[in-house]
């Protein structure tokens, strides 16, 4: 009977110091404080977890002090719960304060960390006692990013040497308690990629990427060919030692990601200023490989095939997790998990597919040298209260062979035309491997009823900012979608939504339509009522008795403003205008509406002041217009919004509506602010002068309709989006120079 990969879970469980700063994703993610998490692991299918019993949280300030309190309460309910544990006990770190990567002592010290955690939990027989050593020895001794922060070749073989070191002497330690105990022995495995001129580079590149697995098999003799060069670093008894004594790992753990393939080209000019290093001899450029090559690169089949080849031993694909848009993440973990069936089925042993990020990770954007950006992952925890997103149904499906999510089968970002950021390079191949990688890279475009068989969404308002914002969205996310207009589809005429649900049959629909005129609405009452709530709710009952999904966009006027502080999803409505009413009694119908099906559920987003680089008519653009032509802009100081960018609105509305997320839910990029100060912050970015921007007060602007004083949105929900900072700097740099010229 062909062997089938088990599905393993984990948590992303780094520890790792900054100079004198250290930084614990499980605290980062609140893990740290919620053992409840590990009741929901419970419903994943999982047969084993990737756990952290790390060195620095259990001893921190002594080796002879240890603290195993929380670990023991986490341990005993993975017991309970019967899911295997794989026990890391130093994750990307470099031990207590009082070790390090390049101290002497750092192997013994773990081997007692290590025995210490065998013979207090004698249970677990899979152990990885340095996660990643070959990345970890890289970024901290080579690369500098992380302590002891140096940055030379000998330091980094030290670091590598002793991560070794460790895990053999940690491996005897726990054996001594556990004899049958596995190693299951992870590293990141990418391939080097170069132009002629750095072939050499990358060929040594190639080398030390087996490193690690190299030295625990033994294979690290005077035969291979990174002998000498260590040698020469004054490694050879170190080399002997290990060579003497192996610790074959029992499970090969390869860590492979999209970033993990790299190509090396000596031509600086076709690539940002960021990606350019180099070696003592050699500049060169540095980037994913996935991003400029033509076929592309070999990706995680590839690494594992190889990995197979050179050892012969058990695999497991030990982390599997993509930071990007919610239906790429689901198309990462099911290709991965489609590679290693299949090469299960040719007789390959890969054992495992690991969910990595379980419950996301933080940071790692800026190779956690700092704070930086939070990614969810099977469960978003960015609220502090866990929310499972669509990668759970996923996960089970997996797990119990059930139906996967719709768009987990599309093709990934990697296997469109989007991939190619770089001016392309063709990658030496057969013929035959061409065609193939060109099977894969079929255009993102919108779908009609003939050209796809799969559902697509729905998108109302083919004429509205956020209907072509949805649009361009689904395009580039190779999302099937149909984008209808008023003549499509009318909000005000039931017969028309009911006709093109039932000729579309999506799997759900965005309502971008209706009436955005703020002002003109306090004249044209019943016409902004009719599409904004009544027509609104028709389409919301529409899709719920037909068991789809609906999203529609509501608004901060909704709140009269004198509540002092930000409001927040259940903070009750008070609009002070015809168009806050609409969007008021929008919400009221819906949520009358209930649920008459599982799938139809509704999601209403909550936003304000938005603006894009791709849209003529937003506050943001009418700025840097007047500001070229030299006017002077009179813009409110007495009102407070929270502008929201439309690119990064979308993004997060769509993964939202692909988790399956109800109710009202409010999204802006977090900072609130005055009208007029925000025009200043637009001008700064755009390279204008913020002088010529007066704050005034706004009712000096002749606006009909009345606007409430400070209707700043928070939300309970969910973090915010990115920065308005990071918005700001984005819509400067994709901001059309036709856009800003017209008028001029």
């Amino acid at each position: 009977m062909t062997m089938q990969p088990q599905l393993w879970g984990g948590l992303e469980c780094t520890v790792n110091r900054v100079h004198d700063r250290y930084q614990d994703q499980v605290r980062a993610t609140g893990h740290q404080d919620r053992a409840e998490d590990l009741d929901r692991l419970a419903m994943l299918g999982i047969r084993a977890i990737r756990y952290p019993v790390l060195w620095e949280r259990v001893s921190p300030r002594h080796p002879d002090e240890r603290d195993w309190q929380w670990t023991d309460e986490r341990l005993g309910r993975l017991r309970d719960l019967d899911i295997r544990v794989i026990a890391g006990l130093v994750h990307h770190g470099s031990g207590p304060a009082y070790s390090g990567l390049l101290e002497e002592g750092f192997a013994a010290g773990l081997a007692r960390h290590a025995g210490a955690a065998a013979e207090r939990y004698p249970w677990i027989a899979d152990w990885t006692p340095v996660n990643e050593p070959l990345t970890t020895a890289r970024f901290s001794a080579l690369y500098g990013h992380w302590y002891p922060h140096h940055r030379s070749e000998p330091s980094f073989w030290l670091a590598l040497l002793n991560q070794i070191d460790a895990v053999r002497l940690s491996m005897q330690a726990i054996r001594r308690v556990n004899p049958a105990a596995r190693l299951i022995q992870t590293d990141d495995l990418g391939r080097s990629y170069a132009t002629a001129s750095l072939r050499e580079q990358a060929g040594f590149d190639n080398l030390r990427r087996w490193a690690s697995w190299d030295l625990l098999c033994g294979m690290m003799t005077r035969e291979h060919p990174l002998w000498e060069r260590l040698s020469g670093f004054g490694f050879q008894d170190r080399l002997r030692a290990i060579a003497d004594d192996p610790c074959p790992p029992d499970i090969i753990g390869i860590n492979h990601y999209l970033t993990s393939d790299r190509f090396l080209d000596h031509r600086l000019h076709r690539y940002p200023a960021h990606s350019h290093g180099g070696s003592d001899t050699q500049l060169y450029a540095d980037v994913e490989a996935i991003r400029v090559l033509e076929p592309p690169p070999q990706g995680l089949e590839g690494a594992l095939r190889e990995a197979w080849t050179r050892y012969g031993r058990p695999l497991a694909v030990t982390e599997v997790h993509n930071g990007c848009t919610r239906e790429e993440q689901l198309r990462w973990i099911a290709q991965a998990w489609d590679v290693a069936s299949r090469l299960c089925a040719e007789g390959i042993k890969v054992e495992a597919v690991t969910l990595w990020s379980l419950l996301g990770s933080s940071g790692w954007n800026s190779l956690l040298t700092q704070p930086g950006h939070y990614e969810p992952g099977l469960w978003d925890v960015s609220s502090g209260t866990p929310r499972a997103t669509a990668l759970l149904p996923l996960a089970q499906a997996l797990a119990r062979g059930g139906e996967r999510p719709m768009l987990a089968d599309g093709a990934g970002w990697w296997q469109r035309p989007v991939r190619i950021v770089h001016p392309g390079v063709a990658r030496p191949a057969s013929m035959k491997a061409h065609l193939a990688g060109r099977s894969h890279n079929s255009a993102a475009r919108p779908c009609s009823d003939h050209l796809s068989s799969v559902r697509p969404l729905l998108i109302c308002g083919a004429t509205g900012t956020l209907g072509r914002a949805m649009a361009r969205a689904c395009a580039l996310r190779n999302i099937p979608f149909i984008l209808t207009s008023r003549a499509e589809l009318d909000l005000t005429a039931p017969e028309t939504v009911a006709a093109a649900l039932d000729r579309i049959a999506p799997w759900a629909v965005v309502n971008a339509a209706g009436w955005v005129r703020v002002d003109e609405a306090e004249t044209a009452r019943d016409a902004c009522l009719s599409a904004n709530a009544r027509g609104a709710v028709a389409l919301a009952k529409a899709c719920g008795d037909r068991g789809v999904a609906s999203l529609s966009f509501s608004s901060d006027l909704v709140f009269d403003g004198k509540k002092g502080a930000p409001y927040v999803e259940d903070d009750p409505v008070a609009p002070r205008n015809c168009y806050g009413l609409s969007k008021a009694e929008m919400e009221e119908g819906i949520a009358a509406l209930g649920a008459p099906h599982p799938s139809g559920r509704h999601l209403i987003i909550r936003t304000a002041a938005f603006f894009s680089p791709h849209d003529d008519h937003n506050f943001a653009v009418a700025v840097v217009r007047s500001l070229r032509r030299g006017e002077t802009i009179l813009a409110a100081e007495d009102l407070i919004v929270t502008p929201t960018y439309v690119p990064h609105l979308v993004a997060t509305s769509l993964d939202l509506l692909i988790d399956g997320e109800a109710g009202p839910w409010h999204l802006t990029n977090g900072e609130a602010l005055s009208w007029a100060d925000f025009a200043r912050r637009i001008a700064m970015s755009c390279g204008c002068d913020p002088s010529r921007i007066r704050g005034v007060p706004h009712r000096t602007l002749g606006w009909t309709a009345e606007r409430p004083a400070n209707a700043a949105l928070a939300s309970r929900r969910g973090a915010p989006l990115h920065s308005l900072a990071m918005a700001i700097d984005h819509f400067a740099a994709h901001l059309p120079g036709e856009m800003i010229r017209q008028a001029a």
